[in-house]
């Protein structure tokens, strides 16, 4: 990926077998209510600026706000939990950000700071 094509992007999603390993969310060796419980702490204020919108833990679903540092339009998290097929507790991330122009990696870096910020709530070494 060139620099002007990532420019375009204001949308990353996690996923298993992404071909950048810091987006390929996370698969812990933790009860389910472990992770959610942590994941749902930091949507909800355990990251600065970060609100819950609506969460779900029947699917596993958190919707965030992200409110911007400096200026800008707020940004969303669409957080996944729930079981892989090994029964290992999976955590995938959707970062967007409003509006139609690039978000400079903004999403990016949204997701990788929340699954740094869930290892360390974890103690996992992600």
């Amino acid at each position: 990926m060139t620099l002007v094509q990532g420019d375009r992007k204001n949308r990353t999603s996690t996923h298993p077998s992404h071909p950048d390993r810091l987006l390929r969310g996370r698969t812990y060796a933790i009860p389910f209510d472990t992770v959610w419980t942590a994941a749902l702490h930091l949507a909800d204020g355990g990251l600065a600026r970060w609100t819950v919108i609506r969460a779900d833990d029947g699917p596993g679903i958190i919707q965030a706000e992200v409110r911007p540092r400096f200026w800008g339009e707020n940004g969303d998290a669409l957080i996944r939990v729930g079981l892989d097929p090994d029964a290992q507790t999976r955590v995938d991330v959707v970062s967007s950000s409003r509006g139609s122009r690039s978000d400079l990696g903004t999403s990016r870096r949204r997701a990788i700071r929340f699954f740094r910020a869930l290892d360390r709530a974890l103690d996992s070494p992600g």
